[in-house]
């Protein structure tokens, strides 16, 4: 072996002899001997970091100790915490849907909505659904002999859901319903290019302090909230009994992504033959988190809308359109469904709300974060063709190329698209009003609502407390 060689397969698995460390540059593995836990002897870890398609770096960790055979393995994030929490859920319906990829985080929750089971957090994990649903059922079963003389009843009850879960994971019982949510935002389940209808959604939510202090994101002293609350008003005071249109309030706030103080901007705006809209924009100057989102005021209506919209030429790309954080956007001719939740309150035009979907869309499926990888490299060549041609007539129809129908349908009748020929009825849109469904009744929280004889409720709570006391 010629000198230049051997030097070449030194650096290829360098071993740093002061750390313990082997690398080996071909594949990325490092290698290092550390304590085993189980037997308090020296074992082996392995670190790899490796890219999950239409994700991001993760690190996989896998330990072994060749004294007591004690083996672990786990997955933890390779970047920062996203600054919102994320939210998966998927309506597993063929067997397909079992190998989709999934990275669940050491602060994730995985949820089997369908028979309310809930997998506690643990060690990351880099898996598929149909391994996550496996290990799920053989961590029920083994615990089923002692349940069986420790406490009867709770096997006999475990003891159903665990068939139910045999036949899911055979699967002979679909559909069924899973979720994923992780306040960190680093846990993921892989999309489809087929998925449509609700099938598969992923919602972004604002972390609560409790959860960003789990996080480990608590605020540096009390003095952050302070500073906060002592900040000066830029434009108008909220506690003015009427908030002028058009005019721009800053309030002091936390930032739900460091917890540090930070400013959300507040302006109220007429929409002309609609309603009045709040626009919120928050920003932190602590670690650069922006966003910025649309409210609606007044009263809960009784029926949702249904918007449909024809745009047939350029100008109808310009038309202003509100889409609440309630509405469901969808189009057939584009392939597209967006569900509730998604993007969240928008005010901005036909063009800007398609681009926005688009960009965002585009990053979860195509953003690889690896400048040796073209955008796609990592994905099958069947769908990556999908989503080439998915994005291909979305860029057409956000340039003018293309004719096309979409539908706005809001349970809460909170969204808008404006009228061209106003106050005359415009013909390329169309209004319906609708009975909103139990589901929907129930995702909002309306059920719940007591309107009416709540007066009533209190007055029959404090008659048994009257009658108690005793007499004079």
């Amino acid at each position: 072996m010629d000198p230049e060689t051997a030097q070449k397969q030194g650096d290829e698995n360098e071993i740093d002899s002061h750390n313990k460390i082997e690398r080996d540059d071909d594949t990325g593995l490092m290698q290092l001997e550390s304590l085993c836990m189980n037997c308090q002897e020296n074992g082996t870890t392995r670190l790899l970091l490796i890219k999950i398609p239409f994700f991001r770096d993760v690190l996989l960790e896998s330990f072994e100790c060749p004294h007591c055979h004690f083996k672990n393995n786990s997955v933890k994030s390779a970047g920062e915490i996203q600054e919102q929490g994320t939210k998966y859920t998927l309506e597993v319906t063929t067997l397909e849907d079992f190998q989709r990829q999934v990275v669940k985080g050491d602060s994730a929750t995985f949820r089997l909505e369908t028979l309310g089971i809930e997998m506690p957090k643990e060690s990351g994990q880099f898996t598929n659904i149909e391994g996550i649903l496996t290990k799920i059922l053989s961590q029920l079963e083994a615990e089923q002999p002692a349940r069986k003389e420790a406490d009867p009843e709770l096997y006999k009850a475990l003891d159903g859901i665990i068939q139910k879960l045999k036949l899911m994971v055979e699967g002979s019982s679909f559909p069924f319903t899973i979720s994923l949510d992780d306040p960190s935002g680093n846990s993921w389940i892989a999309p489809a290019p087929h998925d449509e209808g609700g099938k598969y959604t992923r919602k972004d939510y604002p972390r609560t302090r409790a959860q960003n202090e789990e996080l480990g994101l608590t605020v540096e002293g009390e003095g952050n909230a302070d500073a906060g609350a002592n900040m000066v008003m830029s434009a108008g005071d909220p506690s003015d009994l009427d908030i002028i249109d058009g005019q721009v309030y800053t309030l002091p706030s936390e930032c739900p992504g460091c917890t540090k103080a930070c400013v959300v901007n507040m302006q109220k705006v007429n929409i002309p033959h609609f309603k009045e809209v709040f626009i919120w924009s928050t920003v932190c100057d602590h670690c650069g988190y922006r966003t910025n989102e649309v409210k609606t005021g007044g009263a809960t209506p009784e029926k949702g809308r249904r918007i449909i919209l024809e745009v047939a030429e350029i100008a109808d790309l310009s038309r202003d359109v509100l889409k609440s954080d309630t509405c469901a956007m969808m189009s057939s001719e584009l392939d597209l469904s967006v569900q509730p939740g998604t993007l969240g309150g928008r005010f901005t035009t036909v063009e800007g709300l398609l681009t926005q979907i688009r960009d965002q869309l585009h990053g979860q499926i195509f953003e690889t974060g690896n400048e040796d990888l073209a955008p796609g490299d990592s994905m099958q060549a069947k769908d990556k063709a999908i989503w080439d041609r998915f994005f291909a007539r979305l860029n057409s129809a956000i340039k003018g190329e293309l004719k096309f129908t979409i539908t706005l349908e809001d349970p809460l009748a909170n969204s808008y698209v404006q009228n061209l020929y106003s106050p005359e009825p415009d013909p390329r849109i169309k209004i319906e009003d609708y009975i909103r469904t139990d589901e929907e009744e129930d995702e909002l929280g309306l059920k719940d609502m007591k309107t009416e004889g709540y007066e009533e409720d209190n007055t029959t709570e404090a008659a048994p407390s009257a009658e108690a006391e005793p007499k004079s």
